[in-house]
């Protein structure tokens, strides 16, 4: 399947604040009330995708949407809202570490026995729970490394360097052929998924966005610059053991060709990434502005938190036999209970 630029269609609302939200990019209503934001769960459908609607005016937008809303004053003034209760509960509920070193050392091992998504697909999933898994992630890997550009203005020294250097490879090296959303979206091309940008908003979770809100919240702030930094390091910490492991599930279920050559192209170039992360970027912004290593270890955190809530929603509705996504894909590609 060919892929395209278009802009995604806009999602379905899941409460009063999106729905408010999408009026007002639709032009038809006004936006939401701040008791309406401060009533809302911040974790909750309703909200992040309020949130989602805001950020995503940053990267692709939507069909329909004018492309001067991005910088709408009003709408800028809820999401400054919807971040500040957003951040808020993330200070609260993830932080664990002030120091930098501590907190890397709780994802720097992995445990003997790991028990999480990917160690399930590995060993038990099914090709219905990888399908899910890809459509869930493809809300980041459609537009992987792009959250994280936005930290490059912001750096400066080894730590901008070696930032360039590590996106360079995600996007392929300069080669459209391996940009790594373009491989991901031939993995979903394997599975038999559509790869179109935004196709799957509606099914995702809402643990999902938040994680996808985590990076944009991070990236589009000067001021949580460490804590992009933070994130992006724990990505690349875990990801090459993981991706392993989910090669694995692509091999044992039949995803595909794409679909083990994305993972396994992870392993290696994310292995390195690791190290050019930690020891230069890392440790380039430390020896710059060694003031931020709290917010470096926050990032830490909260990335931690965010991944564990995804991962136990997805492990609890799959260990009862249900599916993980809020809409339901074709039935061709559907798991009957």
């Amino acid at each position: 399947m060919e892929h395209t630029c278009e802009e995604p269609r806009l999602p379905a609302p899941r409460g009063p604040l999106s729905r408010a939200v999408e009026d007002h990019l639709r032009a038809v209503g006004p936006l939401p009330a701040d008791e309406e934001i401060t009533a809302a769960p911040v974790y909750g459908d309703d909200f992040q995708l309020a949130l989602y609607l805001c950020y995503e005016l940053h990267y692709r937008g939507f069909a329909g949407v004018a492309a001067e809303c991005e910088w709408d004053p009003e709408l800028l003034r809820v999401r400054a809202a919807l971040e500040e209760r957003f951040l808020t509960a993330l200070r609260a509920d993830a932080r664990r570490h002030d120091d930098v070193d501590e907190a890397l050392a709780g994802i720097l091992v992995e445990p003997v026995d790991g028990t999480g998504v990917s160690h399930f697909l590995r060993d038990e999933g099914e090709l219905w729970h990888v399908r899910e898994y890809a459509v869930q992630r493809s809300l980041y890997h459609l537009k992987e490394a792009d959250p994280h550009a936005w930290v490059l203005p912001r750096l400066w020294g080894r730590a901008k360097a070696a930032m360039a250097a590590v996106e360079f490879d995600e996007y392929g090296g300069g080669r459209a052929d391996r940009v790594h959303a373009r491989l991901f979206a031939d993995l979903m091309t394997d599975l038999g998924l559509d790869p179109t940008y935004g196709r799957y908003l509606d099914a995702a979770c809402a643990e999902l966005l938040v994680t996808v809100n985590l990076m944009s919240l991070f990236g589009l702030h000067r001021s949580l610059r460490g804590a992009l930094v933070g994130h992006f390091a724990t990505v690349e910490i875990t990801s090459s053991p993981g991706s392993r492991r989910l090669a694995e599930a692509m091999r044992r279920t039949g995803a595909g060709p794409a679909a083990e050559h994305f993972y396994d192209e992870h392993v290696e170039a994310d292995a390195v990434h690791e190290q050019v992360v930690r020891h230069e970027v890392i440790a380039g912004l430390l020896e710059a502005e060694p003031h931020l290593a709290a917010d470096i270890a926050f990032g830490v955190d909260a990335t931690v938190f965010a991944e564990d809530r995804l991962g136990e929603r997805l492990l609890a509705d799959w260990s009862a036999g249900r599916s993980s996504l809020r809409t339901p894909l074709p039935q061709e590609f559907a798991h009957v209970s």
